[in-house]
């Protein structure tokens, strides 16, 4: 049998040597993130100030990330010749108004975000930014 397919054990410490050390930077993290308090607030009690501080930078994380989410352009192809979704269908009955799928596509063929979009773009003013 060659060399490479041999099954390699794990040292008998190994796996517990990481669990800990995974807690303590887990831990350390959460007591070294706490310290984001301000001058003039009140005394909070001794675990409202790590948990204040993590709930923080998670927020300053996620407005990071899905902030420019919001203003990323959805159709790559839009404003082109070749946009699939360019193409509208519209009809009318009798009197009443027309119908298109132009409300629909519109946004997103003129080069339209996700805060663009009818149905959806209300609801991006959840997302952090």
């Amino acid at each position: 049998m060659a060399r490479h397919a041999v099954k390699k054990l794990p040292r008998s410490g190994s796996r517990a040597l990481l669990r800990a050390g995974i807690t303590v930077t887990v831990a350390g993290a959460a007591l070294g993130v706490g310290g984001t308090g301000t001058a003039g607030a009140a005394e909070p009690g001794p675990l409202a100030s790590p948990l204040q501080g993590l709930s923080t930078a998670l927020h300053h994380s996620a407005a990071g990330g899905l902030g420019p989410l919001k203003d990323l352009q959805l159709d790559p192809l839009a404003n082109t010749s070749a946009d699939p979704l360019n193409n509208t269908l519209g009809t009318q009955v009798a009197d009443f108004k027309p119908v298109s799928t132009g409300f629909v596509t519109g946004p997103l063929t003129s080069g339209g975000s996700l805060a663009d979009l009818p149905l959806v773009g209300g609801l991006t003013r959840l997302l952090p930014s």
